[in-house]
């Protein structure tokens, strides 16, 4: 624990501001955050973001040249590409939405109504965007890890939405014991183990 205190003392001014980062997106840059977190699923986070990049680069997203990009740069692809050509869809039906105070009520929203999208992606986009309010948790394999190896939980894997919750509890209170925002430790947790900070 002390250690791990010594780790985020040394990047807590990175970690801030790359947070803060995160809420002055404009609207290109919110549904970019909509398409990557359509892409992050069981594949690396870094060759995704890659992949937004050039598919930002792209007229129009037709289904040839996103499969193209896609299936270079993650798993899943030829789900993955259909997912995609829904995007403006699905960003116009969410986007009205974003403006909701209830964090958790949002992300429900938002997980319902994304196709490729469970409580974990819903959270992912809403913390890229500004909007988690250290309030919900992105339960992925580095939360997972971290939070086994401190006995909080047994297994590392999530079976059901309700054992999500209570992970997701288990994590926020941690986050709150250590006097550390839940985002923070989520971008502190991930650059250990990446060496960087991400998204």
């Amino acid at each position: 624990m002390e250690q791990l205190l010594k780790n985020y003392n040394q990047i807590k001014n990175q970690l801030k501001s790359r947070l803060s980062q995160f809420k002055n997106l404009s609207e290109e840059a919110q549904f970019k955050e909509l398409l990557f977190c359509l892409l992050t699923p069981q594949s690396n986070a870094q060759r995704c973001w890659q992949a937004v990049e050039e598919l930002s680069l792209l007229k129009n997203l037709e289904e040839q040249s996103v499969f193209n990009i896609l299936k270079t740069k993650t798993r899943f692809h030829i789900t993955k590409t259909s997912r995609i050509l829904q995007a403006k869809e699905t960003w116009d039906k969410i986007k009205p939405y974003l403006n909701k105070e209830d964090t958790k009520e949002l992300r429900n929203i938002i997980a319902k109504t994304v196709n490729g999208y469970g409580l974990k992606e819903a959270s992912h986009f809403l913390r890229n965007i500004g909007l988690s309010n250290n309030k919900i948790a992105i339960l992925d394999r580095h939360i997972l890890r971290n939070l086994a190896a401190l006995n909080l939980i047994k297994e590392t894997k999530v079976k059901s939405q309700k054992n999500y919750l209570e992970i997701e509890e288990k994590y926020l209170k941690f986050a709150k014991s250590l006097n550390i925002s839940a985002d923070e430790l989520d971008l502190l947790w991930w650059s250990q183990e990446n060496g960087k900070i991400f998204k």
